[in-house]
């Protein structure tokens, strides 16, 4: 990235930080120290497959991420720029982990507003430890909390964002899905509307991924990426169903005792439910973890965080025939709106694609919109 770029984002960081209380300094500290460490490590992979005395394997996984680089900009038209062109191995399994919170008898995450992206709802830590401590704490305050690792994260354009290990080692698709995903915050990103965002990036990865595989997979691997696609969108249909139950059930008053044991008992049905959609899956267990005895609030809303809106942004790109270009600039002019006008505006996309009547609509929409402590 040009110094004239940095040296701005430097200065915001050392007046956030000037300005921060004890805890958020160190938050600050932490988050400045690992990115710099990670674009430290950073090297161009032109550079690094010219090495005659580099791995072959990672070579070619390299080549391959080049030309997943070139595919994005060529047929998605996403950012060109030096994004995705060095390579950095961090000698662990994920680049972040991730803490979501949501109170005990609501599905309204809780947010924290950084430098530079407003107001999130999550907060990222490049220790795992730090994460798991400010979960424990935020336990201890009667949030439900999830911890979950992250093998990638936009800086929107204001660094050169690097290929990691931790998306380059699980294989080509997730080099594919990674780039596309973060490439498209590059593109559209909405300050303090995590959904949006979210989702918006979602919808494009998914397009990129089937135009991607539509012309590199072979018939075998394409059978085999269709199925991981419906495993995907068949949990993504039960998690949205039940967070509409989880949402009932908050909204109906009862006694604390009450509620929470008719949360267990909605927690048990959901993993029911879950085991009864992957006895069709072959012994595929890939979900298990994710969806074991910790699950809760702030696990479920980390899924609709991401996933929730992605059937609007979906129906859009339909309309406009997956013209890339014409679907852009209408999520542009959905960015340029207030953020009830916007949430209004996809609520409708998403009642059109659900079958859903306009009285749901109005209220996820008025849901999306409402803000949490911070």
């Amino acid at each position: 990235m040009p110094d004239g770029r940095l040296r701005p984002l430097l200065l915001a960081a050392a007046l956030a930080m000037s300005l921060a209380g004890c805890g958020n300094l160190a938050y600050y500290a932490q988050a400045v120290g690992g990115h710099f460490e990670v674009m430290g490590a950073a090297r161009p992979i032109d550079e690094i497959v010219r090495d005659p005395a580099g791995d072959p394997a990672l070579h070619a996984q390299l080549r391959e991420a080049l030309a997943i680089r070139e595919f994005a900009t060529r047929e998605l038209g996403l950012p060109d720029n030096g994004s995705y062109r060095r390579y950095a191995d961090l000698g662990r399994p994920f680049v972040l982990w991730n803490v979501f919170a949501a109170p005990e008898f609501s599905l309204q995450p809780k947010s924290w507003c950084m430098l530079m992206v407003g107001c999130v709802n999550y907060r990222g830590y490049y220790a795992r430890e730090d994460a798991e401590r400010l979960a424990a704490e935020l336990r201890e305050e009667g949030y439900d909390t999830f911890v979950g690792g992250v093998p990638a994260y936009s800086t929107l354009g204001w660094f050169d964002d690097p290929v990691l290990n931790t998306f380059l080692r699980p294989g080509t698709l997730e080099v594919a899905r990674t780039v596309f995903h973060e490439l498209a915050h590059q593109l559209v990103f909405v300050r303090d509307d995590t959904v949006f965002n979210e989702s918006f990036a979602t919808a494009v990865e998914n397009e990129g991924l089937r135009r991607w595989t539509s012309a590199h997979l072979a018939g075998g691997q394409r059978a085999s990426f269709d199925a991981q696609r419906a495993r995907k969108a068949a949990l993504a249909g039960l998690l949205r169903d039940y967070r509409e139950q989880f949402r009932a059930l908050y909204e109906t008053p009862r006694a604390a005792d009450l509620q929470r044991r008719a949360k267990a008992d909605l927690l048990a049905a959901l993993r029911g439910d879950y085991a009864a959609l992957k006895a069709g899956w072959g012994g595929y267990a890939g979900y298990d973890k994710l969806l074991g005895t910790d699950f809760n609030n702030a696990t479920l809303v980390s899924f609709a965080l991401y996933g929730e809106l992605v059937p609007a942004f979906e129906a859009l790109l339909q309309q406009e025939h997956h013209d890339l270009q014409r679907f852009y600039r209408r999520v542009r002019e959905l960015a340029a709106l207030d953020k009830a006008a916007r949430h209004g505006a996809l609520a409708r996309l998403l009642a059109a694609a659900n079958g859903a009547t306009t009285e749901t609509s109005g209220r996820l929409a008025s849901e999306r919109t409402g803000s949490s402590d911070r």
